[in-house]
């Protein structure tokens, strides 16, 4: 049984939402802030490569095994942008916002709005890393909805939903996800350990 996971995260948003998937199975999770981790520069061409070396860093840092997600949303008009830039999409030191106005203002008299969200989950205890993927398909609003979530939540809505992600309740988010399905690949393997 694992007892203790180091979640690699200083997003208090996303350290909730592993929080609540890893609920009853890991009776401790902590964050890269509860150890004082070094910031890793996620300069990877690859989702899978910057979870990779987050996690890697996490456990080389604590000893102890830890998790890493590098989540991009790719918009099929865009090329697939922002991709593996997500975060900083609007730049090195932008905020959530920066990055939504920015994609708003691309997407802006384009009609083909879809788009999905994609995360590579890495868990790394010193052994072989074990990768995990989820995706979500839907597309880009308009304007943003919603006051739950983080990123560009506000912006995304799922196919087959009538809420955004950052309306939808933390349970049916999980539940349907880009990170919920990568994090029940996860479940699914850590129940067979």
């Amino acid at each position: 049984m694992l007892n203790k996971l180091l979640i690699a995260t200083t997003n208090p948003g996303k350290l909730e939402e592993f929080r609540q998937l890893l609920e009853g199975l890991v009776p401790t999770i902590i964050s890269s802030a509860d150890v004082d981790a070094p910031e890793v520069v996620e300069d990877a061409p690859t989702l899978e490569g910057n979870a990779l070396k987050k996690a890697r860093a996490l456990f080389e840092h604590s000893g102890l095994p830890a998790l890493a997600d590098d989540t991009g949303l790719e918009v099929r008009t865009l090329d697939g942008r922002p991709g593996v830039h997500s975060a900083r999409y609007a730049g090195p030191d932008c905020i959530a916002a920066d990055n939504v106005a920015k994609l708003l203002n691309e997407l802006r008299n384009r009609e083909d709005r879809s788009a999905r969200f994609r995360t590579a989950i890495v868990y790394f205890d010193g052994a072989q890393p074990r990768v995990y993927e989820g995706i979500c398909t839907g597309r880009i609003i308009e304007r943003p909805r919603g006051a739950g979530g983080f990123g560009y939540d506000p912006v995304f809505l799922p196919d087959g939903e009538t809420e955004t992600f950052a309306e939808l309740s933390a349970d049916r988010k999980n539940a349907i996800s880009h990170r919920g399905r990568a994090m029940q690949a996860f479940l699914n393997d850590l129940k067979s350990w």
